[in-house]
Order: structure tokens, then C-alpha cells, then sequence
């Protein structure tokens, strides 16, 4: 009788603590060759911090770790890379200035004596880029390549030196539908080939299409353990949020007043082209479209962050000179970035600093911070929003992407806008911090808010607005009014118009 081999990874009894944050709590991870893993959980569960450990970016506390049966130590990622352990985080980690061939191959570069053999690295490249289906040049800086480009980059240092196990964390947030259909295929080559993938995600429509069997953590311990034909989507949510969720989207009745935010003929060059909309009072606008189609970009000339050509901003009936975002602010408008990192946050700053930063001229009246009555409202916000954090000295960098996105929601909400503009306000956070924003929308509304929502997941733009408007190249292809009755369908044939 053929005894069964050990699984290609397992993790045992994985404990990890920082100062006031107990992250796992004897976290058990299996998973075998030629298998997809789905790892999921709220933001704060654990789940990065226990890749991080597979990576050999953090030591456990307790616990071991056996690849294909032989117990390892990971002091160094060097050490995890050396043992076939590929980790390709949700922030990427290719060097811009690098060309595709050089960031695929740096750290373990080919040398002849004392000269990098580049042709071999752009050769061997070229063959890694063919067997992804990737039309690559290996040439290329990966800075002018596209974020499903710099992907398969990613993906493509993994195959180079060979790893058996594959980490995925958050692969499609910026993807559009027929690159993560791109990217499921690829993964499918690699199950082919006995390679092991965990794969991270909030969207949860994906776990059925790509998953074999999912684990899920909450506050940093196992909850569950199942093969995907075994659960459902609604089983997943409650296992990930410890309670019950009976609507995804939050319900509202909110009356819907006169117009209040009104754009006309907004232009600059040919990524915004005479844009034209009214947002009224109470409700939920959906800008939608691919990436690209000219959404950031919109909001980004009425926020005053890039300036326009041509066109006019109005609120409540008033034309705005928006010259700069210190100007939009002043009149009562805010934007919540996509990239909370580059843009909505300073990481290396505390939580605290960063709630306070756009709101200076009430809390900083003489030029000096009254730091007291900055800790008091942003205690009321961490309660509000349930954000959190140990303490408000910790820096920003240090909290989960979903606790990140709501200290972001609480700066703006401390400016009590008229005009909030969302730009994917759920982008990489899980159903139940996706749930309390979708309520604090609702709240603004009620609230009398004009609310523009920016995002690329349809079933989130279905079930929050009350009109949706799509983009494509620039333009307005398309309104929705009757949301109720509208399809994922009709509003994929408005994006490619």
C-alpha cells in the first residue's frame, strides 16, 4: 500500500504578537501540490502576517513550519525564497527603473566572471513571458508597464527559480474582468504543474470560479476548513464576520433633493473629454467603466489635483475656481483616493497625524496643534468606525489595509464635506469593513451629502447607487437610472462602447 505523501506545505500551531496586538493565535495551514488555497478573513485577522512568516519577513513566536514533510526555519526571506516559497504581495515588488528581464532575475543574477550574462537573462525572460501567454518585451522598464503587466512579472520571478508554492495576496484589485480571466488561466497552469497557490481575496465571486479549498481566520485563529464544493458564499461571509449578514448591500430609503454638485464640459486632453453630470441631495452616484476609462481622472479635475482645460465645476448653484485641493477642500468638497497608501495616507506618520492633517485650520487655529482635541475626535471616529488600532501613536503603516481605508474615511468625515467623491472605497478590505462603509455612505446621504462613488466591482456598484453613469476612453458612454433592474451584462456593453 503507497503511503500518501505529506502536504507540500504545512504550517503548525503559528503564534505571532507585536506590542498590544496578539496577530496569531496557533494558526494551522495546510496545503497541497497542485492545489489553489483559498486564505480568507476580515483585514486584522492574520492572514498577511502569517504569509509574512511563510515569506521570512517576520519570525513566529511558536510553531513550525514543513515543507513537503521536513521541518524549516525561516530566519531571512532569502531563506523562504531558497526553500521554493514565492510571495507576490498586493504592493508589488519590482523596481521601476528596472527593465522586465533585470527585476526578474535580481538577486540571483547569471554572471560570466564578473559581468551579468544579460542576453541569457533576456532569453530565459522571453521564455518565461511565452509560457504565461505574456507579450512582454523583457526590455521594458517596468514602470511603463500595466498593473496585470507587472503581475505577470511577479508571477514570472516565481517560475524563474523555480517555486513549488505560490502566494497571491489581493492579485486582482486592480485588474480589470478579462485580465483576472487571464490570471485564473495562468493559475490553472500552475496547479497543472504540482505548484502549490494560496490565494488572498475580498472578492469572494472569485473563490468559487478558481479555489479548491478555502481556510478561514478571524482574530488571528483558524474559524473553518473546507473544500469549496462545501460552502457556500453566504457560509464564508458569516465564518469571516462572526455574525450574521443578511443583505450584503445595506438597505436605504433616503429622499433624493435637488441638484448639488453640478459638472460641465470638463476636459483635459484625451483622458477626460467633455464630461458632464449633476449629483443631487442624498444620493449615491456610480462612476464605473474599466480602468483607464477616465474616472480618476474626472474626479481628480474637480478635486483641483491635476488642472483642467476647459469645463465648470458648481456646488448648490455657486461656480467654483478649484485650482488646487487645498481650494476643493475649502468649499466643502473631499476625495477619498484609490491608493490610500501613496496618496490618502503618510505611512510613516501616526494614525492620529494623519486624521489631523486636512484638518488644520480648526485644529491648529495659532499654528499649534491642540493635540488633545485632536485625540478626542479621532477616539470618537475609532469608535464610530470601529478602527483598529492599539493606540494613535501607532504609524499608519502598520495597520491593516481595511483599518488603513477607514482612518482615511474619518479625516474626511471630520470635515464634514459637502461633496464626498469615494474612488474605490473598498478596494482590498473584507465584506464586514466593506459593510460598514457601505452604512456610512448610506449615513451621508441620509445626511443630505451629494456621494460619488468611484468603482470597478459591479456588484458593488449595483447594489449602492441610485444612478449610475459608465465611462469609457474618456467619455460618458452611458446612464442608468432604473438600477434596479440593470445587469452586469448591460453595464459591461456600456464600458467597451
Amino acid at each position: 500500500m503507497t503511503a500518501t505523501p505529506p502536504p507540500l506545505l504545512d504550517m503548525r500551531g503559528i503564534e505571532k504578537s507585536f506590542p498590544g496586538v496578539h496577530a496569531l493565535r496557533g494558526v494551522n495551514l495546510t496545503l497541497q501540490a497542485g492545489e489553489v488555497l483559498a486564505l480568507l478573513g476580515e483585514n486584522g485577522a492574520g492572514k498577511s502576517t502569517l504569509m509574512k512568516i511563510l515569506g521570512g519577513a517576520h519570525r513566529a513566536d511558536a510553531g513550525t513550519i514543513s515543507i513537503a514533510g521536513r521541518e524549516t526555519l525561516f530566519r531571512t526571506p532569502h531563506d523562504s525564497r531558497r526553500a521554493g516559497i514565492a510571495v507576490i504581495y498586493q504592493e508589488f515588488n519590482l523596481v521601476p527603473g528596472l527593465t522586465a528581464a533585470e527585476n526578474i532575475f535580481l538577486g540571483h543574477e547569471k554572471t560570466r566572471g564578473r559581468f551579468i550574462a544579460r542576453r541569457h537573462e533576456q532569453r530565459r525572460a522571453a521564455e518565461l513571458f511565452r509560457r504565461l501567454g505574456a507579450e512582454i518585451d523583457p526590455d521594458v522598464p517596468c514602470r511603463r508597464l500595466s498593473t496585470a503587466q507587472q503581475q505577470l512579472v511577479e508571477i514570472a520571478k516565481a517560475l524563474a527559480f523555480d517555486a513549488r508554492i505560490i502566494v497571491m495576496d489581493e492579485p486582482s484589485a486592480a485588474l480589470t474582468s478579462h485580465e483576472v480571466d487571464r490570471l485564473f488561466e495562468i493559475i490553472r497552469d500552475l496547479r497543472r504543474h504540482d505548484i502549490g497557490v494560496i490565494y488572498i481575496s475580498h472578492r469572494l465571486e472569485e473563490i468559487s470560479q478558481i479555489a479548491d479549498r478555502v481556510t478561514v481566520l478571524r482574530d488571528g485563529a483558524n474559524v473553518d476548513e473546507r473544500p469549496i464544493a462545501n460552502i457556500t458564499r453566504q457560509q464564508i461571509i458569516e465564518l469571516m464576520v462572526g455574525r450574521e449578514l443578511k443583505d450584503e448591500f445595506p438597505r436605504r430609503n433616503v429622499g433624493i433633493g435637488a441638484p448639488r454638485l453640478k459638472v460641465s464640459g470638463l476636459r483635459r486632453g484625451r483622458v477626460v473629454r467633455n464630461v458632464s453630470f449633476e449629483v443631487r441631495q442624498g444620493e449615491i452616484l456610480a462612476l464605473t467603466g474599466l480602468v483607464g476609462s477616465g474616472r480618476t481622472e474626472t474626479v481628480r479635475l474637480i478635486f483641483g489635483a491635476d488642472q483642467r482645460e476647459a469645463g465648470e465645476v458648481q456646488l448648490d448653484g455657486k461656480s467654483l475656481a478649484v485650482r488646487t485641493p487645498r481650494e476643493a477642500i475649502a468649499c466643502g468638497i473631499g476625495l477619498l483616493t484609490e491608493d490610500r497608501k501613496l496618496q490618502g495616507l503618510v505611512l510613516n506618520h501616526s494614525v492620529r497625524e494623519n486624521f489631523g492633517l486636512p484638518n488644520l485650520d480648526w485644529l491648529a487655529p495659532r499654528g499649534f496643534v491642540q493635540q488633545r482635541r485632536e485625540r478626542e475626535e479621532f477616539a470618537r471616529y475609532t469608535t464610530t468606525l470601529r478602527i483598529k488600532v492599539p493606540h494613535q501613536e501607532q504609524r499608519a503603516q502598520h495597520l491593516s489595509g481595511g483599518n488603513q481605508q477607514k482612518v482615511v474615511h474619518a479625516k474626511w468625515l471630520a470635515r464634514n464635506c459637502e461633496v464626498l467623491i469615494f474612488d474605490e472605497p473598498t478596494r482590498g478590505i473584507d465584506v464586514g469593513a466593506k459593510y460598514e462603509i457601505y452604512l456610512l455612505m448610506n449615513e451621508l446621504a441620509a445626511q443630505g451629502k451629494a456621494i460619488v462613488m468611484i468603482s470597478s466591482e459591479m456588484p458593488e456598484v449595483l447594489g449602492m447607487a441610485d444612478r449610475i453613469l459608465v465611462m469609457h476612453d474618456g467619455r460618458v458612454t452611458g446612464e442608468i437610472t432604473d438600477v434596479a433592474h440593470a445587469t452586469q451584462e448591460q453595464l459591461m456593453q456600456l464600458a467597451v462602447a
